[in-house]
Protein backbone atom coordinates (compact mmCIF):
# COMPACT_ATOMS: atom_id res chain seq x y z
CA UNK A 1 0.00 0.00 0.00
CA UNK A 2 1.12 3.37 -1.05
CA UNK A 3 0.48 6.80 0.96
CA UNK A 4 0.57 9.86 -0.66
CA UNK A 5 2.81 12.51 1.61
CA UNK A 6 3.01 16.52 1.49
CA UNK A 7 5.28 16.65 -1.20
CA UNK A 8 3.16 14.67 -3.39
CA UNK A 9 5.67 11.95 -3.33
CA UNK A 10 4.01 7.94 -3.22
CA UNK A 11 5.53 6.55 -0.34
CA UNK A 12 4.85 2.33 0.91
CA UNK A 13 3.35 2.29 4.34
CA UNK A 14 7.23 0.42 5.50
CA UNK A 15 8.80 3.66 4.60
CA UNK A 16 6.51 5.84 6.29
CA UNK A 17 7.01 4.16 9.13
CA UNK A 18 11.12 3.63 9.04
CA UNK A 19 11.61 6.96 7.13
CA UNK A 20 12.99 8.98 10.00
CA UNK A 21 15.41 6.24 10.69
CA UNK A 22 17.34 6.67 8.06
CA UNK A 23 19.59 8.79 5.91
CA UNK A 24 18.47 9.74 2.81
CA UNK A 25 19.23 7.82 0.04
CA UNK A 26 21.97 8.63 -2.16
CA UNK A 27 22.07 9.26 -6.04
CA UNK A 28 21.11 5.85 -8.27
CA UNK A 29 23.73 4.05 -9.70
CA UNK A 30 23.12 1.71 -12.78
CA UNK A 31 24.68 -1.85 -12.76
CA UNK A 32 24.72 -4.88 -14.35
CA UNK A 33 26.71 -7.50 -16.06
CA UNK A 34 28.46 -7.89 -19.16
CA UNK A 35 26.46 -10.84 -21.46
CA UNK A 36 29.89 -12.12 -22.74
CA UNK A 37 30.99 -12.98 -19.30
CA UNK A 38 32.04 -16.56 -18.96
CA UNK A 39 32.37 -17.06 -14.97
CA UNK A 40 30.45 -15.57 -12.18
CA UNK A 41 31.56 -15.49 -8.45
CA UNK A 42 28.68 -16.83 -6.16
CA UNK A 43 28.99 -13.56 -4.73
CA UNK A 44 28.13 -11.36 -7.94
CA UNK A 45 25.31 -13.96 -8.51
CA UNK A 46 23.62 -13.24 -5.10
CA UNK A 47 24.02 -9.57 -5.80
CA UNK A 48 22.60 -9.58 -9.59
CA UNK A 49 19.68 -11.87 -8.62
CA UNK A 50 18.75 -9.61 -5.78
CA UNK A 51 19.32 -6.60 -8.18
CA UNK A 52 17.19 -7.78 -10.84
CA UNK A 53 14.30 -8.64 -8.79
CA UNK A 54 14.14 -5.89 -7.21
CA UNK A 55 14.50 -3.93 -10.28
CA UNK A 56 11.50 -6.00 -11.64
CA UNK A 57 8.76 -5.80 -8.48
CA UNK A 58 8.69 -2.82 -6.21
CA UNK A 59 7.27 -4.60 -3.68
CA UNK A 60 10.86 -6.60 -3.53
CA UNK A 61 13.26 -5.01 -0.41
CA UNK A 62 16.32 -6.24 1.41
CA UNK A 63 16.41 -5.76 5.36
CA UNK A 64 19.55 -6.82 7.60
CA UNK A 65 22.35 -5.49 9.65
CA UNK A 66 24.59 -3.77 7.52
CA UNK A 67 23.04 -4.75 4.41
CA UNK A 68 22.81 -0.98 3.36
CA UNK A 69 25.84 1.78 4.59
CA UNK A 70 28.19 -0.80 4.59
CA UNK A 71 27.06 -2.92 1.69
CA UNK A 72 27.10 -6.31 3.21
CA UNK A 73 29.17 -8.49 5.46
CA UNK A 74 30.23 -9.92 2.88
CA UNK A 75 29.27 -7.86 0.12
CA UNK A 76 26.56 -8.94 -1.11
CA UNK A 77 24.30 -6.22 -1.17
CA UNK A 78 26.89 -3.93 -2.93
CA UNK A 79 25.32 -1.08 -4.63
CA UNK A 80 22.10 -1.96 -4.00
CA UNK A 81 21.10 1.33 -1.63
CA UNK A 82 22.64 3.68 -3.74
CA UNK A 83 20.38 2.01 -6.73
CA UNK A 84 17.10 1.18 -4.47
CA UNK A 85 17.25 3.80 -1.91
CA UNK A 86 16.70 3.69 2.23
CA UNK A 87 13.37 2.66 2.12
CA UNK A 88 14.17 -0.92 0.14
CA UNK A 89 17.56 -1.41 1.47
CA UNK A 90 17.46 -1.22 5.19
CA UNK A 91 19.93 -1.59 7.70
CA UNK A 92 18.89 -2.68 11.14
CA UNK A 93 19.67 -3.07 14.61
CA UNK A 94 21.28 -5.72 16.17
CA UNK A 95 17.95 -8.14 16.76
CA UNK A 96 17.04 -10.45 14.32
CA UNK A 97 13.94 -11.06 16.48
CA UNK A 98 13.17 -7.65 15.64
CA UNK A 99 13.52 -7.30 11.93
CA UNK A 100 12.29 -10.60 11.04
CA UNK A 101 9.32 -10.33 12.97
CA UNK A 102 8.70 -6.92 10.40
CA UNK A 103 9.76 -9.02 7.63
CA UNK A 104 6.86 -11.15 7.76
CA UNK A 105 4.18 -8.80 9.02
CA UNK A 106 5.20 -6.93 5.92
CA UNK A 107 4.83 -10.06 3.62
CA UNK A 108 1.33 -10.61 5.09
CA UNK A 109 0.89 -7.40 3.75
CA UNK A 110 1.72 -8.31 0.20
CA UNK A 111 5.40 -7.11 0.33
CA UNK A 112 8.56 -9.74 -0.14
CA UNK A 113 11.09 -9.36 1.89
CA UNK A 114 14.28 -10.62 1.64
CA UNK A 115 15.64 -11.05 5.25
CA UNK A 116 19.83 -11.54 5.65
CA UNK A 117 21.25 -13.32 8.40
CA UNK A 118 24.47 -12.43 8.89
CA UNK A 119 24.88 -16.48 9.48
CA UNK A 120 22.34 -18.42 10.03
CA UNK A 121 23.13 -19.21 13.61
CA UNK A 122 21.60 -16.20 14.38
CA UNK A 123 18.62 -16.91 12.95
CA UNK A 124 17.80 -19.01 16.20
CA UNK A 125 17.15 -15.38 17.82
CA UNK A 126 13.98 -15.20 14.75
CA UNK A 127 12.97 -18.63 14.79
CA UNK A 128 9.64 -18.12 16.53
CA UNK A 129 8.77 -15.68 13.69
CA UNK A 130 10.30 -17.57 10.55
CA UNK A 131 8.06 -20.77 12.34
CA UNK A 132 5.38 -20.15 14.10
CA UNK A 133 4.46 -16.72 12.02
CA UNK A 134 6.34 -17.25 8.36
CA UNK A 135 6.01 -21.25 7.91
CA UNK A 136 2.26 -22.13 9.61
CA UNK A 137 0.03 -19.05 8.77
CA UNK A 138 -0.90 -19.85 5.23
CA UNK A 139 -2.24 -23.79 6.53
CA UNK A 140 -3.76 -21.89 9.66
CA UNK A 141 -5.83 -19.15 7.41
CA UNK A 142 -6.76 -21.85 5.23
CA UNK A 143 -4.77 -20.48 2.02
CA UNK A 144 -6.04 -16.75 2.88
CA UNK A 145 -2.83 -15.21 4.36
CA UNK A 146 0.12 -15.91 1.94
CA UNK A 147 3.99 -14.93 3.16
CA UNK A 148 6.08 -14.38 -0.07
CA UNK A 149 9.08 -14.42 2.40
CA UNK A 150 13.00 -14.88 1.88
CA UNK A 151 15.29 -15.62 4.85
CA UNK A 152 19.24 -15.83 3.36
CA UNK A 153 22.42 -16.17 4.62
CA UNK A 154 25.17 -18.19 5.05
CA UNK A 155 25.34 -21.58 7.04
CA UNK A 156 27.40 -24.55 8.04
CA UNK A 157 30.85 -24.36 8.61
CA UNK A 158 32.96 -21.56 7.15
CA UNK A 159 36.68 -21.36 9.58
CA UNK A 160 37.97 -20.94 12.80
CA UNK A 161 34.65 -19.47 13.75
CA UNK A 162 34.10 -21.38 16.26
CA UNK A 163 30.67 -23.85 17.22
CA UNK A 164 28.25 -21.07 17.17
CA UNK A 165 29.22 -19.72 14.27
CA UNK A 166 29.27 -23.06 12.09
CA UNK A 167 26.09 -25.35 12.52
CA UNK A 168 24.65 -26.57 9.47
CA UNK A 169 20.60 -25.78 10.01
CA UNK A 170 19.33 -27.59 6.75
CA UNK A 171 17.93 -30.54 8.71
CA UNK A 172 16.32 -28.15 11.21
CA UNK A 173 14.28 -26.31 8.54
CA UNK A 174 13.59 -29.13 6.34
CA UNK A 175 11.81 -30.55 9.00
CA UNK A 176 8.97 -27.90 8.89
CA UNK A 177 5.95 -27.96 6.69
CA UNK A 178 5.30 -24.53 5.26
CA UNK A 179 8.74 -23.86 4.65
CA UNK A 180 10.86 -24.75 1.45
CA UNK A 181 14.74 -25.27 1.91
CA UNK A 182 16.90 -24.09 -0.96
CA UNK A 183 20.79 -25.21 -0.95
CA UNK A 184 22.68 -23.89 -4.10
CA UNK A 185 26.15 -24.99 -4.88
CA UNK A 186 27.04 -22.67 -8.03
CA UNK A 187 26.59 -19.55 -9.22
CA UNK A 188 23.86 -20.94 -11.68
CA UNK A 189 22.16 -22.66 -9.01
CA UNK A 190 22.62 -19.26 -7.03
CA UNK A 191 20.65 -17.14 -9.97
CA UNK A 192 18.42 -19.47 -10.90
CA UNK A 193 17.22 -20.48 -7.11
CA UNK A 194 17.31 -17.08 -5.42
CA UNK A 195 15.31 -15.39 -8.23
CA UNK A 196 12.10 -18.46 -7.97
CA UNK A 197 12.44 -17.85 -3.79
CA UNK A 198 12.11 -14.24 -4.04
CA UNK A 199 9.08 -14.73 -6.79
CA UNK A 200 7.83 -17.61 -4.70
CA UNK A 201 4.71 -17.23 -2.61
CA UNK A 202 5.46 -19.15 0.41
CA UNK A 203 8.34 -18.28 3.13
CA UNK A 204 11.51 -19.67 1.94
CA UNK A 205 14.75 -20.63 3.65
CA UNK A 206 17.86 -19.93 1.25
CA UNK A 207 21.15 -21.46 3.01
CA UNK A 208 24.13 -19.78 1.35
CA UNK A 209 27.95 -20.96 2.00
CA UNK A 210 30.32 -18.41 3.51
CA UNK A 211 33.37 -20.36 1.57
CA UNK A 212 31.84 -20.25 -1.88
CA UNK A 213 31.06 -16.27 -2.02
CA UNK A 214 33.95 -16.28 -3.93
CA UNK A 215 34.53 -19.10 -5.74
CA UNK A 216 34.25 -18.39 -9.81
CA UNK A 217 31.96 -21.00 -11.93
CA UNK A 218 31.50 -21.15 -15.88
CA UNK A 219 27.71 -19.59 -16.72
CA UNK A 220 26.00 -19.73 -20.06
CA UNK A 221 24.57 -16.80 -21.81
CA UNK A 222 20.66 -18.65 -20.43
CA UNK A 223 22.08 -18.24 -17.11
CA UNK A 224 22.53 -14.66 -17.11
CA UNK A 225 19.27 -13.60 -19.17
CA UNK A 226 17.54 -11.71 -16.26
CA UNK A 227 14.26 -13.87 -17.12
CA UNK A 228 16.44 -17.23 -15.86
CA UNK A 229 14.83 -18.99 -13.20
CA UNK A 230 14.86 -22.62 -11.63
CA UNK A 231 12.51 -24.60 -10.53
CA UNK A 232 12.44 -25.31 -6.92
CA UNK A 233 12.41 -29.11 -5.62
CA UNK A 234 14.30 -30.61 -9.07
CA UNK A 235 18.03 -31.89 -8.48
CA UNK A 236 20.49 -31.66 -10.77
CA UNK A 237 23.35 -34.34 -12.01
CA UNK A 238 26.37 -32.82 -11.76
CA UNK A 239 28.00 -35.87 -13.13
CA UNK A 240 26.86 -38.69 -14.56
CA UNK A 241 27.76 -42.77 -13.37
CA UNK A 242 26.95 -45.89 -13.41
CA UNK A 243 28.77 -47.50 -10.28
CA UNK A 244 27.27 -45.40 -7.07
CA UNK A 245 25.42 -42.46 -6.73
CA UNK A 246 26.92 -39.58 -4.94
CA UNK A 247 24.15 -36.61 -2.80
CA UNK A 248 25.17 -33.91 -1.71
CA UNK A 249 24.26 -30.18 -1.65
CA UNK A 250 25.73 -27.05 -1.19
CA UNK A 251 29.42 -27.20 -0.58
CA UNK A 252 29.30 -30.72 -0.28
CA UNK A 253 28.90 -30.55 -4.14
CA UNK A 254 32.36 -29.97 -4.74
CA UNK A 255 34.03 -32.16 -2.64
CA UNK A 256 31.51 -34.88 -4.43
CA UNK A 257 32.41 -34.08 -7.63
CA UNK A 258 36.46 -34.34 -6.47
CA UNK A 259 35.71 -37.83 -5.01
CA UNK A 260 34.16 -38.76 -8.24
CA UNK A 261 37.15 -37.49 -10.25
CA UNK A 262 39.84 -39.62 -8.04
CA UNK A 263 37.06 -42.48 -7.87
CA UNK A 264 37.59 -42.78 -11.81
CA UNK A 265 40.79 -43.41 -12.12
CA UNK A 266 40.55 -46.04 -9.92
CA UNK A 267 37.62 -47.76 -12.63
CA UNK A 268 34.41 -46.35 -10.31
CA UNK A 269 31.93 -44.19 -12.07
CA UNK A 270 30.18 -42.22 -9.96
CA UNK A 271 27.08 -40.19 -10.64
CA UNK A 272 26.96 -36.92 -8.12
CA UNK A 273 23.47 -35.52 -7.44
CA UNK A 274 23.42 -32.09 -6.67
CA UNK A 275 20.38 -31.75 -4.14
CA UNK A 276 19.68 -28.01 -5.12
CA UNK A 277 16.41 -28.34 -2.80
CA UNK A 278 16.33 -30.06 0.61
CA UNK A 279 12.35 -29.25 0.88
CA UNK A 280 11.08 -30.16 -1.18
CA UNK A 281 13.24 -32.96 -1.81
CA UNK A 282 13.55 -34.44 -5.51
CA UNK A 283 13.39 -38.13 -4.40
CA UNK A 284 12.15 -39.16 -7.95
CA UNK A 285 15.68 -38.36 -9.17
CA UNK A 286 17.32 -39.91 -6.36
CA UNK A 287 15.79 -43.09 -6.70
CA UNK A 288 15.77 -42.99 -10.73
CA UNK A 289 19.68 -42.40 -9.99
CA UNK A 290 19.97 -45.69 -7.57
CA UNK A 291 18.07 -47.92 -9.39
CA UNK A 292 20.61 -47.13 -12.13
CA UNK A 293 23.60 -47.46 -10.10
CA UNK A 294 22.65 -49.73 -7.20
CA UNK A 295 24.87 -48.27 -4.74
CA UNK A 296 24.31 -44.57 -2.48
CA UNK A 297 26.55 -42.32 -0.40
CA UNK A 298 25.02 -39.39 1.37
CA UNK A 299 27.58 -36.37 2.41
CA UNK A 300 26.18 -33.46 4.04
CA UNK A 301 27.99 -31.09 6.72
CA UNK A 302 25.90 -31.14 9.35
CA UNK A 303 24.86 -33.65 12.24
CA UNK A 304 24.80 -37.05 11.54
CA UNK A 305 21.20 -37.91 13.39
CA UNK A 306 18.16 -37.23 12.25
CA UNK A 307 19.94 -35.35 9.17
CA UNK A 308 19.56 -34.67 5.99
CA UNK A 309 20.98 -38.17 4.30
CA UNK A 310 19.01 -40.40 6.79
CA UNK A 311 16.25 -38.66 5.13
CA UNK A 312 17.35 -39.64 1.52
CA UNK A 313 18.31 -43.10 2.93
CA UNK A 314 14.49 -43.98 4.06
CA UNK A 315 13.06 -42.64 1.02
CA UNK A 316 15.37 -45.20 -1.07
CA UNK A 317 15.00 -48.08 1.41
CA UNK A 318 11.04 -47.07 0.62
CA UNK A 319 10.90 -46.66 -3.05
CA UNK A 320 13.82 -48.82 -4.35
CA UNK A 321 15.42 -50.90 -1.47
CA UNK A 322 15.24 -54.04 -3.80
CA UNK A 323 18.08 -52.36 -6.28
CA UNK A 324 20.52 -51.78 -3.64
CA UNK A 325 23.55 -54.25 -4.00
CA UNK A 326 25.18 -52.57 -0.85
CA UNK A 327 24.35 -50.80 2.73
CA UNK A 328 23.53 -46.97 2.38
CA UNK A 329 27.18 -45.36 3.17
CA UNK A 330 26.48 -41.71 5.00
CA UNK A 331 29.29 -39.09 5.42
CA UNK A 332 28.42 -36.28 8.02
CA UNK A 333 30.00 -33.79 10.60
CA UNK A 334 31.40 -34.81 13.62
CA UNK A 335 28.33 -35.44 16.39
CA UNK A 336 30.24 -32.46 18.43
CA UNK A 337 30.15 -28.91 18.35
CA UNK A 338 32.76 -27.37 16.19
CA UNK A 339 36.00 -27.75 17.36
CA UNK A 340 37.66 -24.02 17.52
CA UNK A 341 41.43 -25.67 16.74
CA UNK A 342 42.13 -25.97 12.96
CA UNK A 343 43.22 -29.36 13.13
CA UNK A 344 40.36 -30.57 15.03
CA UNK A 345 37.48 -28.41 13.12
CA UNK A 346 39.31 -30.11 10.15
CA UNK A 347 38.06 -33.30 11.62
CA UNK A 348 34.54 -32.57 12.16
CA UNK A 349 33.60 -31.76 8.53
CA UNK A 350 33.48 -34.06 5.56
CA UNK A 351 36.87 -34.16 3.51
CA UNK A 352 37.03 -35.71 0.28
CA UNK A 353 38.98 -38.88 1.63
CA UNK A 354 35.82 -39.76 3.35
CA UNK A 355 33.59 -39.59 0.11
CA UNK A 356 36.21 -41.97 -1.88
CA UNK A 357 36.52 -44.73 0.94
CA UNK A 358 32.88 -44.86 1.07
CA UNK A 359 31.97 -45.07 -2.11
CA UNK A 360 34.62 -48.06 -2.72
CA UNK A 361 33.13 -49.54 0.63
CA UNK A 362 29.88 -49.22 -1.19
CA UNK A 363 31.66 -50.84 -4.24
CA UNK A 364 33.00 -53.78 -2.43
CA UNK A 365 36.77 -52.12 -3.01
CA UNK A 366 37.87 -51.68 -0.12
CA UNK A 367 38.03 -53.25 3.66
CA UNK A 368 34.92 -52.43 5.44
CA UNK A 369 34.90 -50.23 8.85
CA UNK A 370 33.85 -52.96 11.15
CA UNK A 371 36.40 -55.27 9.60
CA UNK A 372 38.99 -52.63 9.85
CA UNK A 373 38.28 -51.98 13.67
Amino acid sequence: MAYIDESGRAETMLGQVLRRLRPAAAAEVARGYSAAAKEMTVRDALNSALDEEMSADPSVFLMGEEVGEYQGAYKISKGLLDKYGPDRVLDTPITEAGFTGIGVGAAYHGLRPIIEFMTFNFSMQAIDHIINSAAKSNYMSAGQISVPIVFRGPNGAAAGVGAQHSQCYAAWYAHVPGLKVLTPYSSEDTRGLLKAAIRDPDPVIFLENELLYGESFPVSAEVLDSSFCLPIGKAKIEREGKDVTITAFSKMVGYALQAAEILSKEGISAEVINLRSIRPLDRAAINASVRKTNRLVTVEEGFPQHGIGAEICMSVVEESFEYLDAPVERIAGADVPMPYAANLERMAVPQVDDIVRAAKRACYRAVPMAAAA
